[in-house]
């Protein structure tokens, strides 16, 4: 019978395997980018915490002038000085109302364009106007409903809310919630002044426009 002898299969030794040097620079290659992604999450992380420590230091992202329709009385809120109520007519001066928003979130100061008062809310709930609106007191942040309201909550005192009831006269805000109309309002452009959108309108021009316009007489 045939001797046959086992097969025996020599190893080469571990320094000699070519696989060994290119691991270990693959894992030095992913130590390095761990290291540079960790440093820039900190550097991220320490950016956002000095531009949001203080809310008053901020930049403001955009200024808006327009007038809050009240859902409850029909009319506009105004900020007479110190007082501030929701009679005001449509385009009356101390309707026109200045907001200013905040550059991260909804945060907004509303002044009064004509008496450059803020819109505050104290720790009593109780609306009123101040000259000097940095305090959080005076920052709201608007919430979007379903009806095409806006509802303005205050920053500093949640769950208050900046409302008026039927006579115009402001509600204390412990004493208000989201679902009241007395809290909902709608944005409206002054009187007289077109919306935005209104100016980029294009008329279609059509024989009746154009034998409109040769009759239309001429202004000396």
């Amino acid at each position: 019978a045939a001797c046959i002898s086992p097969c025996v299969i020599h190893s080469p030794p571990l320094f000699s395997l070519p696989l060994r040097p290119c691991r270990c620079l693959h894992f030095l290659v992913l130590y390095f980018q761990l290291q540079e992604s960790q440093q820039s999450s900190a550097d991220f992380r320490f950016y956002i915490e000095n531009h949001t420590r203080n809310p008053d230091d901020l930049s403001r992202k955009q200024v808006r002038i327009y007038q809050l329709y009240s859902r409850t009385t029909g009319k506009h809120v105004q900020i007479l000085g110190k007082k501030i109520n929701a009679n005001g007519d449509d385009g009356g001066k101390y309707a026109l109302l200045v907001v200013e928003t905040e550059t991260f979130g909804s945060h907004i100061r509303i002044k009064g364009k004509e008496s450059e008062h803020y819109i505050c809310m104290n720790e009593k709930g109780k609306i009123v106007g101040r000259p000097d609106g940095r305090k959080q007191e005076c920052v709201f942040v608007e919430e979007f409903l379903e009806n095409n309201y806006t509802a303005l909550v205050s920053a500093k005192y949640k769950g208050w809310y900046l409302g008026f009831n039927r006579k115009g006269r402001p509600k204390k805000g412990s004493r208000t919630t989201q679902r009241q109309q007395e809290v909902h309002f709608m944005k409206r452009q002054p009187k007289g002044r077109l919306d935005p959108l209104e100016e980029f309108r294009f008329t279609t021009v059509t024989k009746r426009t154009r034998r409109a316009r040769r009759l239309k007489p001429k202004r000396n």
